[in-house]
């Protein structure tokens, strides 16, 4: 590999006009001659007597997310000629962040957890990896293009050198056997693993992507694991789990969203009793667009509801609803129209359907806790770092007590969010699934009130923290932007807020003895 070039702050200097033009960032020499027949501010921004010839980097890093210098690597010539360090600490792929409070406090090293152990850390390190180098780049492009993710990824990820879509579906018999990232063996993957996958994820600041990477899934698999016969298991979850096919939760209507018990999609017996003919329609559902099976609610009668698998058929129809997040999540109405599923595809048999829509409660409503608390925490950092490079009135945004009072909330907020949920977490990994169901509905639906309100007033701090540049698709506020259009998605998917909030009181006054002041 050739050496790089070094100039000297003298030999910059001379490149300083028209058809020869010169600037430093970060210690490097760009020529930027050409640059001005694509910058957006065109040639006389460049040609400024504070870029051309000069050491820009400061005014660059106040303009400019630092993905820009890769996207322009090619007009790098070269080296500043100094031993001085560079001015600019650049995030580092597969990297912890060095900024305060932007980790969890157990991947602070300078801290302890007891939670945590060696394979969890392993792991953390091969999934920031992944998808820092693998996803990152195709999620927040696509989040913007509303492209659905792409196949090729989609596949990877159900590798069998990855198996990420088999570890968000929780520990499980569908893991035994398996060797993880990190070297984690299947058996032993348990609920901190899936967390460490889930958040690892949510940083990638897409959330609308995130939720096109077979979110479906994840909410519409597991009455497959835990309620499907054999040969449905053996049909549809080697397929589903290697990416090659999707598969929604299709409970929603226009008719009934909290109020499962209000749904109007029908499935009459016919009359050799071998088939359901199912007619409805569900609204709002994950996925649906390019799902390939539908597990879907319905009304076996007036006072039954079942639970079936719906394989996707010329009966289906699916078209794309528009919501506030980005449109690559493949969200859709989907329209049943007589369509002929055999009774084998019937879940924990005919009338039992609200059993199964209940048994994943709690654990689909962890999975929005981690995403929320990790999302939190990622427009923290993208703000923190934004206060500390924004001067305003010959000051810095972060020298104005006003703004750090912000800060002081903001921190507090992802903090507690994250201990409570790595709490819960733990409460999870010793409990067994039935008391789970019984313990944790309550303490679950109290944390995702808390951080799905939580995650609004950040949202609403850090875009004003950030100004005009935080209501912007792209540029240096682009992940605070998509953040502050989707965060209410979390105060709605899995229950709302006022119905989890009452949920956690119920659950409260079923265990309250006769006391007496």
């Amino acid at each position: 590999m050739a050496a790089t070039k070094r100039f000297t702050l003298d030999e910059v200097a001379k490149h300083n006009r028209e058809g020869d033009l010169w600037t430093v960032i970060n210690n490097d020499v760009y020529d930027l001659t050409k640059l001005h027949t694509f910058h957006p501010g065109g040639e006389g921004v460049l040609l400024h007597h504070t870029v051309a010839g000069k050491d820009s980097s400061s005014l660059f890093f106040s303009l400019h997310r630092s993905e820009i210098l890769l996207k322009y690597a090619r007009l790098k010539i070269g080296s500043l000629d100094t031993t001085s360090p560079a001015p600019y600490l650049l995030p580092v792929d597969g990297e912890l962040s060095p900024v305060p409070h932007s980790e969890p406090t157990w991947l602070d090293t300078k801290y302890h957890s007891p939670f945590f152990k060696e394979s969890h850390y392993a792991l953390q390190k091969e999934m920031r990896r992944f998808f820092d180098t693998e996803v990152k780049a195709e999620a927040r492009s696509h989040e913007l293009t509303h492209e659905r993710p792409t196949k090729r990824l989609v596949e990877l990820m159900g590798s069998p050198k990855w198996n990420i879509h088999a570890m968000r579906m929780g520990p499980g018999k569908h893991l035994h056997g398996l060797t993880l990232p990190g070297g984690v063996k299947g058996e032993d993957f348990d609920y901190f693993h899936e967390l460490v996958v889930v958040q690892e994820l949510a940083r990638l600041g897409a959330p609308g992507y995130m939720a096109g990477l077979q979110a479906g899934m994840v909410i519409g698999l597991p009455p497959v694991l835990n309620f499907g016969t054999e040969e449905m298991k053996r049909k549809i979850l080697p397929e589903i789990l290697a990416g090659r096919k999707f598969i929604s939760l299709a409970i929603s209507e226009a008719f009934a969203g909290s109020d499962v018990a209000g749904m109007r999609t029908e499935a009459k017996l016919t009359e050799d009793g071998k088939h359901f003919i199912v007619t409805g329609t569900k609204k709002w559902i994950t996925n649906g667009n390019f799902s390939d099976y539908f597990m879907t609610g319905v009304r076996t009668s007036e006072n039954e509801l079942t639970m079936m698998l719906i394989p996707r058929t010329d009966e289906v129809d699916t078209k794309i609803i528009k919501t506030s997040y980005s449109h690559a999540a493949g969200t859709a109405y989907v329209t049943f129209d007589g369509v002929k599923v055999p009774v084998e595809n019937v879940l924990g048999g005919v009338g039992n359907g609200l059993k199964v829509i209940l048994s994943n409660f709690n654990h689909e409503r962890w999975v929005i806790n981690c995403r929320i608390a990790r999302f939190s925490r990622l427009i923290f950092e993208e703000t923190f770092k934004w206060a500390h490079l924004r001067e305003v009135q010959g000051k810095k945004l972060i020298d104005n007590a006003v703004v750090r009072q912000k800060f002081a909330r903001i921190i507090a907020k992802v903090d507690a969010g994250q201990a409570w949920l790595e709490q819960v977490t733990y409460q999870m990994c010793t409990m067994t699934y039935a008391e789970q169901s019984k313990l944790l509905a309550g303490p679950q639906a109290f944390l995702k009130t808390f951080l799905s309100i939580s995650g609004g007033e950040i949202s609403d701090d850090c875009v004003q923290i950030f100004g005009g540049r935080g209501i912007t698709q792209g540029g240096m506020g682009q992940l605070i932007q998509t953040y502050s259009k989707a965060y209410k998605f979390d105060s709605l998917l899995g229950g709302s807020e006022e119905v989890l909030a009452d949920l956690g009181v119920r659950q409260a006054m079923k265990n309250f003895p006769n006391a007496v002041l």
